[in-house]
Formats: C-alpha cells, structure tokens, sequence
C-alpha cells in the first residue's frame, strides 16, 4: 500500500512541475472572442449551447460579420479571410501494476490538429488529424461537410466520415482517459462497431423536444480503400435509427437500433444492435447511462455449420460532479464500464474515478485512477495523471 501512495504523490507531483505558463485561445473561441465556457464546462465537454453551436454548423448568426469572408467581388465566391485551426495537446503519465508495474511517460499521447467552421451560408466542415496518436500518425478521424436546415427545416446533413456513436455520446468529447468500452467492443473479425465509420447522417429536431437521426453506412470502418479504390468492398449499406425525447429540460431520454451485413470475400455476417440511454443533468451533477445489446451471426466468417454466433451485451454509467457549474475550475468524475460477450477476450468491468482542474479554460490538469476487475489480463490497477491543452 505503501508503495502504490509513493507512486501517486510522485505522479502527481511529476505532473505538477511539467505545468508550463502556456494560454492560448481555441478556433471558435478566436472567431468570435468568446471564453471556452460559452460552448464547454469544462472543455472538451460540451455544454447544450455547444451542442447548440454545432448543430448551427459552427456558427453564432447574431455575431457573425461580412469581415468572416473576403470581399473579391464575387458575390457567387464564398472565401474565409483566415482558415480556423486549432491544436489539441494531451500527455500523460502513468502506472500500471498488470504491465510490471512500471511507471510511463505517455507524452506526447494526442497531438491533434483541427479546422473547422462555415464556409457557406448553411454550409459547413470539420476535420482533425493526428500528427500523433499512441506513437503513430494515426491519419484523419472526423472528417465531414454539413448542410445545416436544408429545405429551410431543422433537417441537417453530414457526410464523411464521423463516429457512429455521436448522437448517442460523443467518445471524443469524454473527460476520462478511460473509454466507452461498449462501444469498441468488435466481435471476431467483424469491422463494424459504434465509433467511426463512413457515410451520411440526417438529424431532424421537432419542437416536442424529440431528435431523430439517421446513419447510413459503410459498414467497413475508415481504413484504406481496396485495390478497386473503394472504401466498401460489400454490396450492402448499414443503416442506423435514434430516437431521443427530452421528457423534462433535466432529462432526457433515447433509444437506437443497428442493422447491417459485411462481406469482405465470400462470407456474410449479419449484425444488428440496439440499446437505450438517458441522462439526468441537475445541477451540480450529471448522470448518463448507456446500455447495448449487440448479436452477430457468423463474425469469423466461417464456411462450416453450424456458424459461431456471438452474443454481446454491456453498458457504461457516468457520473460528473461541477459544484460551480459553468464556472467551477475543478470537477469530478466516475465511470463504470461493463462488458459481457460470448467471446471471452470482449468481457470487461471496469470502476474510474476522475479529477480534473482547470489552469485555464483551455489548459486541464487530471488525476484518474482505474480498477479493471475483469479484462485481457488479470485484475490490475490503474494510475494516471495528464495535461490537456487546446489552443
């Protein structure tokens, strides 16, 4: 026991005298030289005017001015005077007591450079690619164009390449190191799970308070194209329907289903998955749960029968305490992941338990430590500390 608190205080302390005196401003923030908490508390969360903000296509129409684009006399030419560009920086350090139970400098962990904003009226994008990710150039993640309030209705329109799982929570956007672990869990040798993948997705707000999205999908994730230069070597698309009702401004509530086949040479998977979540926000807390039952049919591809069919199930609950709210420099969190599947390697349990303060709205300082009751390797314990910082 002793010498998991000397391992703490000196992550900690490491840690701590890493600070540099960095300040810097984020894309949007500059844009229109408004404070990270206007869209986040605290950032990368995002608060419901951020979501708000987003949806708009990443745009405050009431602040925008002609100055957002360059006069050339063209009133077909839609030019930004400057392109919006922002860089997220994280690094960690942290110990593992399954792994040697060693002591690691993961920094830099994310190097990640973003662009995004309107580049037409109603027209917008947002990318972001890692100039390192793990150690490795992990390439372009997110990468879209929206049509936002096509037809003059709240109808959107995204197409490209995006996370799955985004309407329901977004992965990028979490406060822990600790991940949606349902929502990576890939039985066999099946390319479909709920982060990225590629194709369109429609979003639809009614005035009930009810949201509707629509993905349809490739189905193959967002690796390399084929000797053919296409991204889906299947003849099928997969689609993917949310329903979510907020029932009271503090609650609110949904529900998903998946459907899809691949096909990567001769043989078929059928997949279908669908779950429920809600989130319960008042304050200075926030609770969201998440639960997905997930069935595939042959995701070995096998050519004998019977085929192998895998079950998987699981669910995560997050808790967030803010005691100032908006305005809190310090906040806490608590993730609990479950994972349950006829393929022993996908099951998993996990308890996190998260700190973070705030140096600056841009620049975050966490602790976080992780107990894995059940995983890959044996029960082990967690320990991490980290700099987030965007500008």
């Amino acid at each position: 026991m002793k010498n998991i608190l000397r391992t703490v205080f000196a992550v900690i302390l490491l840690a701590a005298v890493s600070v540099g005196s960095l300040q810097a401003i984020p894309a949007f923030a500059r844009k229109y030289s408004l404070s990270c908490k206007t869209c986040h508390a605290p950032f990368p969360k995002l608060k419901p005017y951020g979501d708000e903000f987003a949806a708009n296509g990443f745009v405050i129409k009431d602040k925008d001015t002609p100055r957002y684009f360059i006069d050339t006399g063209d009133s077909a030419l839609a030019l930004l005077r400057e392109l919006p560009i922002a860089i997220r920086l994280e690094g960690f350090l942290a110990y593992n007591n399954a792994n040697a139970r060693q002591i690691d400098f993961l920094s830099p962990y994310i190097l990640k450079f973003l662009s995004g904003g309107a580049i037409a009226k109603n027209i917008s994008y947002y990318f972001y690619f890692f100039f390192s990710e793990r150690g490795e150039i992990a390439g372009i993640e997110d990468a879209f164009v929206m049509f936002n309030d096509l037809f003059g209705s709240d109808l959107d329109l995204y197409a490209g390449q995006f996370q799955i799982s985004d309407p329901l929570f977004k992965r990028e956007i979490r406060l822990p190191f600790e991940d949606y672990q349902i929502y990576r869990a890939t039985p066999g040798d099946s390319r479909i799970n709920l982060t990225y993948d590629r194709g369109v997705m429609l979003t639809y707000g009614f005035p009930t308070g009810t949201d509707v999205t629509l993905e349809v999908l490739n189905g193959t994730g967002i690796g390399e194209a084929n000797v053919f230069r296409n991204f889906d070597d299947d003849p099928y698309k997969n689609v993917m329907l949310r329903v979510s009702q907020k029932v009271t401004p503090a609650f609110r509530l949904g529900a998903f289903g998946y459907l899809g086949k691949e096909r990567p040479e001769e043989f078929t998977n059928s997949v279908w998955m669908a779950g429920g979540d809600a989130t319960i926000s008042v304050k200075p807390l926030e609770f969201n749960l998440q639960y997905v039952e997930r069935h595939d049919s042959n995701p070995y591809f096998a050519d004998l029968l019977p085929l192998e069919k895998v079950m998987t199930r699981g669910a995560f609950a997050e808790l967030i305490y803010m005691p100032k709210g908006d305005d809190s420099r310090w906040y806490g969190a608590g993730l609990f992941n479950w994972v349950d599947s006829d393929q022993r390697d996908l099951r998993y349990t996990s308890a996190t338990v998260h700190y973070g303060y705030l140096l600056r709205r841009n620049m975050r300082l966490t602790v976080e430590t992780t107990y894995v009751f059940q995983g890959l390797y044996e029960k082990h314990l967690r320990l991490g500390t980290g700099l987030i910082v965007g500008f």
